[in-house]
């Protein structure tokens, strides 16, 4: 049970690793932000969930303020999508 709420954990990091990793390859002014903006949401939710189901203090608190701060990012790209399209 212990080693699940590791992996759990880990699979919380990671989350925020491969957002960094996207976006560092799909960035351009080619972009497609809709896109970018679904998958930050969307691994930012699964990381944040990882990171409560690990339950170790660590973990949780890493992988929240991680996740969060990833999901702050898909906030703000979500407002400049929306002020710059008429």
């Amino acid at each position: 049970m212990d080693k699940k709420r590791n992996i759990s954990g880990v699979l919380s990091i990671i989350t925020v690793l491969i957002s960094i990793i996207f976006f560092l390859i799909i960035r351009g002014p080619n972009a497609n932000l809709t896109m970018i903006i679904t998958m930050f949401t969307g691994l930012s939710i699964l990381g944040i969930i990882f990171a409560i189901l690990s339950k170790k203090l660590l973990f949780v608190i890493t992988g929240m303020i991680l996740n969060g701060g990833v999901l702050v990012v898909a906030y703000f790209l979500l407002l400049a999508v929306g002020i710059s399209e008429p």
